[in-house]
């Protein structure tokens, strides 16, 4: 065979899979958008979230882009990003909490929602039901409020001098709000007397209220946890310690900054199960058809440093209790 006809057929080899390729459809990458009030890429739920993700084959800068918006602590700004999200036509719509869940909601009723829920969606409107949400919104609903019993129970099986109990909330926030509404009711049975401490946002003094508190001789701290107090967890503990008050928080991230105790399901169980749901919606399933999941595991983590720092004294019941201990 002459060069010269190995040379054409080579050129036609190259056209026709020149021609091949191009005749392929190309693969729409998913896009995810998520919305989160005050977190950032770092924290632990999103980073389970994009581990859940990957499991099941979704590789974030790969097969897959994640819009990832945050509010920073400042709720006014939520709307506009959920807005912008549905503008760039996200195939589903992750929220980590009811602020970006409401406004998510109000946005679009054709986009997927996926919310991780520390709040009673059912209860907030935010859903139909948990076994049929309806409409376009499904997810993980954490159990976080419903807590509220045990984690005065355990507070004052801890220390039974506790008569008088602060709950930490940021009163910018229709969530925390709620949850004092309900630690009233397991107080009372508890005989134990609640006061409400709260925190305005941006301006966070928070060590004027700690000063506040003690004069009206708080003795316990309950911290309802939201994106604007997740902020201040380090400072939160480390004034706790400060005025030797026990806390007991809704969160275990607290306790890692030297809070005394947390009762809550597992953060990061939540957010990689909001990644399956993901997958089957971007597979084709309608969220109304896929009901609300609730966590059947909580974990009580306490922080042994910080009992011997405020001069407590944690009894051997309890510790056999717990699921994570920080000596």
């Amino acid at each position: 065979m002459s060069r010269k006809i190995i040379l054409w057929l080579l050129a036609a080899f190259s056209l026709t899979t020149i021609s091949i390729a191009q005749a392929q459809p190309s693969v729409k990458m998913p896009r995810i958008g998520y919305v989160t009030a005050g977190g950032s890429r770092n924290d632990p739920g999103f980073m389970a979230f994009k581990e859940g993700l990957r499991g099941l084959g979704y590789v974030e800068g790969k097969n897959a882009v994640i819009e990832f918006r945050s509010g920073e602590a400042k709720l006014e700004r939520i709307p506009p990003l959920v807005e912008e999200l549905v503008r760039l036509k996200v195939d589903v719509i992750v929220s980590s909490s009811q602020p970006g869940t409401r406004a998510a909601k109000q946005a679009t009723q054709t986009i997927p929602i996926v919310m991780v829920a520390s709040f009673d969606p059912v209860e907030t409107g935010i859903i139909n039901s948990l076994a049929r949400p309806g409409e376009n919104i499904t997810g993980v609903a954490r159990l976080q409020r419903e807590l509220g019993g045990k984690r005065l129970e355990l507070l004052k099986e801890t220390i039974p001098r506790i008569s008088r109990v602060g709950v930490l909330l940021n009163s910018n926030s229709p969530g925390p709000q709620q949850a004092f509404k309900e630690y009233e009711v397991a107080a009372r049975a508890l005989k134990i007397q609640l006061r409400s401490l709260e925190v305005p946002s941006p301006n966070t003094d928070l060590e004027g209220i700690f000063r506040d508190a003690i004069k009206d001789q708080v003795n316990g701290l309950i911290t309802a946890r939201n994106s604007v107090l997740d902020r201040h967890q380090n400072r939160i503990a480390e004034l706790a310690v400060k005025v030797q008050t026990p806390s007991m928080c809704e969160r275990s991230q607290y306790v890692d900054a030297g809070c005394l105790m947390s009762y809550s399901s597992k953060e990061e169980d939540g957010y990689a199960r909001a990644a399956t749901y993901v997958d089957k919606i971007l597979k084709g399933a309608k969220p109304a058809d896929l009901p609300v999941e609730q966590p059947t595991k909580f974990e009580l983590v306490i922080n042994l440093k910080t009992a011997k720092q405020i001069g407590v004294t944690i009894p051997q019941w309890t510790l056999m209790k717990a699921d994570r201990v920080i000596r």
